[in-house]
């Protein structure tokens, strides 16, 4: 009797070599979304930047919130990250980064550190009238809603910086299990088509995703886009975990989950 193949087993250096040929030949994929850009409190800005990531000279939110035309998994994703730099170079720190399946959670946060999320993501339209929104524990954190009007010329080819931490909490609870990296994710960005919205930006309180306390106090654009991008990241240095580590309940709903040491033993009873 021929056995079945054993699909937790090993696999063959073929089978491998076939993934990465696989990966390394994605197709073109194209989205269409809302970004949102805001001026908000530059003391809140500086306050959600782990060293040794500062702010710039504008304290600018964006967010980002799409419907991506994956092949067979159509996926929603959304973004909520601040103006940042890291020496000379200038970026974007994403505070939370929700994605509608497990198929692009995954990759991002284990491979770059992205803080993704499971959450849903949607963009509508009807006519002018466009809305997008992320919700998560049903919540619409972010929603921005508004009426589109007129075309406006396509950007030229852009080169946009990310910045996350890639770390692995300690198994004891005590911190990292090895010093975390920060990773710079350079992405290639191309827009076929772009027009103007004129709406609003309304942030709604959630403890699970307190975007709240960066506040609009002035929009500086809405539009409403069709683009495609490729990325790839590099670790640039390793960072001093202690620093880090005040910072790292940015990516759970509950820090508890990777701060929490487990409980010591009760000491035994003495004997009477």
């Amino acid at each position: 009797m021929t056995r079945a193949r054993v699909r937790y087993g090993a696999r063959t250096e073929r089978e491998i070599a076939a993934t990465r040929t696989a990966s390394a030949r994605l197709p073109e994929v194209w989205s269409t979304g809302v970004v949102a850009v805001w001026e908000t409190d530059p003391d809140a800005v500086a306050a959600v930047l782990p060293p040794p990531l500062k702010p710039t000279g504008s304290p600018l939110v964006r967010v980002s919130i799409s419907e991506v035309d994956l092949p067979g998994h159509p996926l929603g994703a959304g973004s909520v990250a601040v103006a940042a730099s890291h020496g000379t170079v200038e970026g974007w720190y994403p505070l939370v980064m929700p994605m509608t399946h497990e198929r692009a959670l995954t990759g991002g946060r284990e491979v770059f550190g992205e803080p993704k999320k499971l959450g849903e993501v949607t963009v509508e339209r009807d006519g002018p009238a466009v809305r997008a929104s992320m919700t998560r524990h049903g919540i619409a954190f972010v929603e921005v809603r508004g009426t589109a009007g007129g075309e406006l010329p396509p950007p030229e080819p852009s080169r946009k910086t990310d910045f996350y931490f890639k770390f692995l909490p300690a198994v004891d609870g005590s911190g990292f299990d090895i010093d975390p990296v920060l990773v710079h994710c350079v992405r290639h960005e191309r827009v076929r088509r772009l027009e103007r919205v004129t709406g609003e930006v309304v942030l709604r309180e959630s403890a699970y995703d307190p975007v709240a306390d960066l506040p609009v106090l002035r929009l500086r654009e809405i539009t409403l886009g069709e683009k495609t991008s490729d990325q790839s990241g590099r670790v640039v240095e390793r960072v001093d975990a202690q620093a880090l580590l005040p910072y790292i309940h940015q990516r759970y709903d509950d820090p508890l989950q990777i701060l929490d040491a487990p409980p010591e033993p009760a000491p035994p009873e003495r004997s009477r």
